[in-house]
């Protein structure tokens, strides 16, 4: 079962909002936010839509180390290496505390090996679910410990930079990361495995992702 999160949105541009706001529609304890990551209010964990070398010197990554700083960037970087010898793979996510109680922890959740468009893929969807179950484990191993668990988690617009993903397409995706986080299956059968299949790679009967 989901533990309860504040699932934050957040996005400079008003046409990236209404797409959050109408592919959300219905789904419980999110909020959208018109913003800047620079102008957040304080929350417990950003979500950072990397590469996988953890090179943050462009787009909202850049913005998140200028905030935290440089050493932020090379503690995810030294991760990378000690974890995945030298490469994230796409589909995980890790959280790397910022030593800033205001805004705890940072998720580094590549959608691109390096930077190029991912429009066309499952990538956006990948790399938010890959972030909910960080913030998921994370809370798992901290039950009981309330000044420790992450409550509100602040996500970007996955793979529309660089990514080149539509909006719509980019809230959608997201939206059904949420939706499988808010709803986890309880048996595991081929059944369960289309619906989630389907969810994820058509919209109104169209294939999206291939």
């Amino acid at each position: 079962m989901a533990l309860p999160l504040d699932l934050w949105l957040i996005h400079p541009e008003a046409e990236m909002c209404d797409a959050f706001r109408d592919r959300f529609q219905g789904l419980p304890d999110v909020t959208v936010i018109e913003s800047r990551f620079e102008d957040l209010p304080p929350h417990d964990c950003f979500v950072t839509a990397a590469n996988a070398f953890g090179i943050m010197t462009a787009g909202i990554d850049a913005a998140v180390v200028r905030f935290h700083g440089e050493e932020l960037m090379q503690r995810i970087q030294h991760r990378i290496m000690d974890l995945y010898l030298g490469e994230q793979p796409l589909g995980t996510s890790f959280l790397e505390p910022t030593g800033n109680p205001d805004y705890p922890y940072v998720a580094h959740s590549p959608t691109m090996r390096v930077p190029g468009s991912i429009s066309g893929t499952d990538k956006v969807y990948a790399a938010t679910w890959a972030s909910l179950l960080a913030v998921y484990q994370h809370n798992v191993s901290h039950r009981g410990n309330e000044s420790e668990q992450i409550k509100t988690v602040a996500f970007p617009a996955m793979g529309a930079g660089f990514g080149g993903v539509p909006y719509r397409e980019v809230a959608r995706q997201m939206a059904v990361a949420w939706q499988h986080y808010l709803d986890p299956p309880h048996r595991m059968d081929w059944d369960m495995v289309i619906r989630r299949q389907k969810a994820i790679a058509y919209d109104e009967g169209q294939q999206v992702v291939r």
